[in-house]
């Protein structure tokens, strides 16, 4: 590990010789920037067609179901849900089924949302804590392209930023099926900085048959920051805590036989406790930037996709317990230099990472009582790394940035199985390079590759029996590789017209590895994709906007195996997003969103394919002295379509012992209404 770690710091010291035009890793202004949207004219500021930066402004006037839906602001990324809403929320992008977070890295305040060895998934990233409201924007980049993101980031990654000051609010939403949102929000001035206090409490039964979800989320945030020496000084308080009953996918058989509902269940006993509280605090200035941060989170999940197809007596219901706390730090050094005539920029820094999970277990239940253990283990991970990335503007025209990474990390885990207990460690090197061309004022082109990567449970690493049939298994890798590249096109007019292209490529050695719903290995092929995404978004004059974001992905496994073809399970090769939005100085405002998923592999030999799914959302706001009014209407339609599909095996009582292999769906919530009332004082 010493010598990479020396190889990069000396390459990073040759580089304080060369360097960039705008800071290449976007995250190293001063100043506050008002961001408005997709208005922000990135030519000659992104490295790539396939990043872009969120305002606080959009964000408002899109309705949201679920604050992890927030995520769907990012072109082609599409976020969905299988079970209760207080759980993270299922993610597509680029092909990927990227289950609760694995391959898409996400950051809020410069914490880490992605849990490793987590006990429902690798990668879960649930954003239940963030108030949209109080995001300032979102920067996000497709493709591992920039060093300063390593684990999960290998399609992706969005880092979400918070607000220093806001309006003070009060807002009270009520809707169908018992929906009850206070927000209360607010800022002044404290000394020689500013204080903002928000809390939000909510509560909800959901539209389905057989249960009342009973949704009871509370977030609280409390921020401080101020101007400090020549830089930014912030310190962020978050507490979050829910609890609710769950409506799992369920069996289409189920519902064609009348045994229940499209909206009903088959376990009434399923749902969660989930809570998190995290205390921040960042410093950064035109040189430096730092980020020190500790977490706590918790997530106790009772879940049954299989009835009774393992334990015919007793169901298959089980268990998921997650208990960890969370420590990490980031420090980096930006400069600009000259050199030759030639303008360079350097960004060089060091991450630090240290998940203490006190429980990651698994158990059979019955009604949320444990019947028997399944595994239960303590494990500490620890990882570090070195990166660096520079940028050189060869030329007026020509932009270049190279960067490298070097991750490293330390696994211990203690499992009550001593055959599973172990250590491992691993080491991981990542190049990133990119060139553009600005060939006319509105014209920009890219071609970024990249190499990228995910980690693997620590428990896979180290397990060597199966804990529910005692057989001896293999132990996988603790990194798994990927390797991406990307043409680019971009275009802005800077008055109508905000247009980018991009032709992109992406392998990775092994899909994800372990299954936390069985709690074993469960290793799978090296993959590919490849596809092209489409964002245009067109001012029709001051007020009127449309935009159109199209996504179309090829997906295969490159590696061959016995009885399985070569599709890759749950791949979307389909996304379609069309907005429609009136925003100007008079008192309304509207707001309508049409989001359409083509048709998904369920299976390798693509026999089984959900059906396609089309959802249009609608918002309306009316500005009146210090009240604000609005209405959303979420699914307009009333389109009964699937949220999500599976297609496995399950037992219903009196099936064959083997089950049956059937479609197993999560419908979307029914047409639901919800009216805003607001006082800004």
């Amino acid at each position: 590990m010493g010598c990479y770690f020396a190889v990069v710091a000396g390459v990073a010291g040759v580089l304080a010789c060369y360097a960039v035009k705008s800071d290449p890793l976007s995250a190293h202004l001063l100043e506050h920037i008002s961001v408005k949207g997709r208005q922000t004219n990135l030519l000659g500021q992104a490295s790539s067609a396939s990043e872009g930066v969120i305002g606080d402004a959009e964000i408002a006037d899109r309705p949201l179901l679920r604050a992890g839906e927030i995520l769907e602001f990012i072109p082609g990324m599409v976020v969905t849900q299988h079970s209760g809403s207080g759980k993270a929320n299922q993610y597509f992008l680029r092909g990927f089924n990227l289950d609760h977070g694995t391959d898409f890295a996400s950051y809020v305040d410069g914490m880490p949302v992605n849990m490793r060895s987590h006990g429902h998934g690798q990668g879960y990233t649930d954003l239940s804590f963030i108030i949209p409201e109080l995001v300032s924007q979102i920067d996000y980049q497709k493709g591992a392209y920039h060093a300063n993101s390593g684990d999960f980031s290998a399609v992706g990654s969005a880092r979400f930023g918070l607000q220093n000051s806001t309006m003070n609010e009060a807002k009270l939403t009520l809707g169908h099926d018992n929906y009850q949102r206070l927000l209360a929000k607010g800022s002044r001035r404290q000394g020689n900085g500013d204080m903002l206090v928000a809390t939000e409490l909510q509560r909800y039964d959901g539209p389905w048959r057989d249960i009342n979800e009973d949704i009871d989320k509370i977030n609280v945030l409390a921020r401080y920051s101020e101007l400090y020496g020549d830089g930014q000084l912030g310190l962020t308080l978050m507490a979050y805590d829910n609890s609710w009953q769950a409506a799992d996918q369920v069996p289409q058989r189920a519902v064609l036989q009348g045994l229940i509902d499209a909206l009903g269940s088959l376990d009434t006993t399923v749902g969660g406790e989930s809570s998190r509280y995290s205390l921040s605090g960042s410093w950064y200035s035109d040189a430096w930037r730092g980020h020190l941060y500790a977490i706590k989170s918790k997530l106790d999940l009772w879940s049954n996709f299989t009835y009774f197809l393992n334990n015919p007596l007793n169901g298959d219901q089980f268990e998921q317990v997650d208990d960890r706390s969370i420590y990490g730090a980031e420090l980096s050094r930006h400069w600009h230099q000259q050199l030759a005539g030639v303008a360079l920029e350097h960004v060089v820094g060091v991450q630090w990472r240290y998940d203490n999970i006190a429980e990651v277990g698994l158990y059979n239940t019955q009604a949320r009582r444990r019947l028997s253990t399944v595994r239960q283990d303590s494990i500490d991970q620890r990882s570090a790394a070195l990166f660096s990335q520079s940028g050189i503007q060869l030329t007026d025209a020509w932009y270049a940035h190279i960067g490298l990474r070097y991750d490293y990390f330390i696994a211990k885990v203690t499992s009550d199985t001593a055959s599973n207990s172990g250590a491992e460690s691993d080491g991981i090197m990542s190049v990133k390079a990119g060139i553009s061309y600005q060939f006319a004022p509105d014209w920009q082109a890219y071609f970024n590759a990249g190499q990228g990567f995910h980690s693997n449970d620590a428990r896979g690493t180290t397990t060597q029996t199966d804990p529910q049939t005692g057989e001896m298994v293999s132990a996988v890798n603790l990194l798994v590789a990927s390797q991406g590249a990307e043409l680019g096109l971009r275009y802005f007019d800077y008055s109508a017209l905000n247009v980018s292209l991009a032709l992109w490529y992406l392998a990775l050695d092994s899909e994800l590895l372990y299954v936390g719903d069985a709690g074993t290995n469960e290793p799978s092929r090296a993959s590919q994709r490849f596809g092209i995404e489409l964002a245009a978004y067109y001012w029709l004059n001051s007020n009127w906007s449309i935009d159109t974001e199209l996504a179309l992905t090829r997906s295969r496994f490159t590696e061959s195996a016995v009885d399985e073809g070569n599709y890759v399970d749950g791949a979307l090769p389909l996304v379609l997003s069309m907005g429609l939005i009136y925003n100007a100085d008079s008192p309304w405002q509207l707001s309508v969103r049409l989001r359409h998923l083509g048709k998904r592999t369920l299976d390798s030999f693509n026999q089984q394919r959900s059906a396609a799914s089309t959802t249009v959302n609608a918002g309306y706001r009316y500005q009146w002295a210090r009240w604000q009014l609005a209405l959303e209407i979420l699914n307009l339609l009333d389109s009964d379509d699937s949220d999500i599909d599976y297609f496995y095996a399950s037992r219903l009582a009196g099936e064959p012992a083997e089950g049956i292999e059937d479609r197993h769906s999560h419908p979307l919530e029914p047409r639901t209404l919800r009216f805003t009332m607001a006082y800004r004082f």
